[in-house]
């Protein structure tokens, strides 16, 4: 990627930000605060049936709100959809549009860095930056997080929820998959990239996310969306030649229905049938540990160290993940759509 200045770079005038929330709370008011000591005057927040002070905030601080209807299920694709088409309405003159979850507070400097890259590169349809948790530091779950955020930077399939993106690639992929409740951002840059575009991620900070992840019940549900989103991109893009997260579903069952099954089967071989059945099982148990450390080992803190709590996390993660997947076949055959699956506590009020 070129770092030399674009000639004519876009001006701020034709660039707008698109923040979705539900019951963010402290978090909604970091987000949009720090859009505004930015100089963001061209945003829209999209409020998915919040009951604390949320709209009220956006509205003090001149921003337009638009809340999504309540009697349709909520998602984030929907929300985002929303705030892209009330924005453009708004701004017929808008090139690119920053997409920002209301739980995320955005670095200093990095609109212009997002402008700069997409003036840089005509044939790039989005960037994205680094984020980071707030408070990796105060459990398990928020290190988990800040974790799963340290990605490398360079040309990806896709990206998470926080983006700037260019209007033209948007509208000619359609936009988000409203329908989704998780993972709609890895199938609508499918369906951007099929139309030649590109996807950067840079090495600058992008947005401070507030996962406040303090329980294993939040975790947990968590990770049962990644099952359900898993299971839900695999029955719309499973096939060539993307395969969508067919790889992770096909784990999940191996090491969350598989091979459990066969480590029961053997140990009730043994116990009833033969003493040797003993031997499969602990074979199973050994292809555990040598998945446990080979995890470890490849993802290391700061110190070199490592992550024996994030090895251990992946291989249980399997099992809320498998359970999404069954939450998803089950309301597909039953014609249902599943609710989305929230994990959020409110934020505590502190300084930082």
């Amino acid at each position: 990627m070129s770092t030399t200045p674009s000639p004519n770079p876009t001006p701020r005038t034709h660039v707008g930000v698109v923040v979705i929330g539900r019951n963010e709370g402290l978090r909604l008011e970091r987000c949009l605060n720090s859009l505004k000591n930015q100089g963001i005057s061209r945003l829209v927040y999209v409020d998915s049936g919040s009951t604390d002070n949320s709209v009220a905030f956006a509205r003090s601080l001149d921003y337009d709100v638009h809340e999504l209807d309540t009697t349709r299920p909520f998602t984030m694709a929907r929300g985002r959809n929303a705030g892209f088409d009330h924005l453009t309405q708004q701004h017929p003159e808008l090139q690119y549009v920053q997409f920002v979850d209301g739980d995320c507070e955005v670095e200093s400097g990095w609109i212009e860095t997002a402008i700069a890259t997409l003036d840089d590169e005509p044939k790039l349809a989005a960037v994205a930056g680094l984020r980071r948790e707030r408070h990796p530091e105060a459990s398990v779950y928020n290190r988990l997080a800040d974790i799963e955020w340290n990605q490398p930077p360079g040309l990806v399939r896709a990206v998470g929820g926080d983006f700037m993106v260019r209007r033209e690639a948007f509208e000619q992929a359609g936009g988000f998959n409203a329908a989704m409740i998780a993972g709609e951002e890895a199938e609508m840059f499918l369906r951007i990239r099929f139309h030649d575009w590109l996807i950067r991620r840079v090495s600058r900070p992008m947005t401070i996310h507030d996962a406040n992840m303090t329980r294993l019940a939040q975790w947990w549900r968590r990770t049962r969306r990644t099952g359900h989103a898993y299971a839900e991109s695999v029955a719309l893009h499973g096939g060539p030649p993307e395969y969508l997260h067919l790889r992770d579903v096909v784990r999940i069952l191996l090491w969350a229905l598989l091979i459990p099954v066969l480590l029961l089967g053997s140990l009730a071989l043994a116990a009833l049938v033969h003493p040797a059945w003993w031997l499969a099982a602990a074979a199973l148990v050994g292809l555990h540990a040598l998945v446990y450390v080979r995890i470890a080992r490849a993802i290391r803190d700061e110190q070199r160290r490592p992550q024996w709590a994030y090895a251990r996390y992946v291989m249980l993660g399997k099992y809320p993940e498998f359970l999404g997947i069954l939450t998803y076949l089950i309301n597909r055959l039953r014609g249902k759509a599943t609710p989305i699956i929230e994990y959020h506590r409110p934020p505590a009020r502190d300084a930082s």
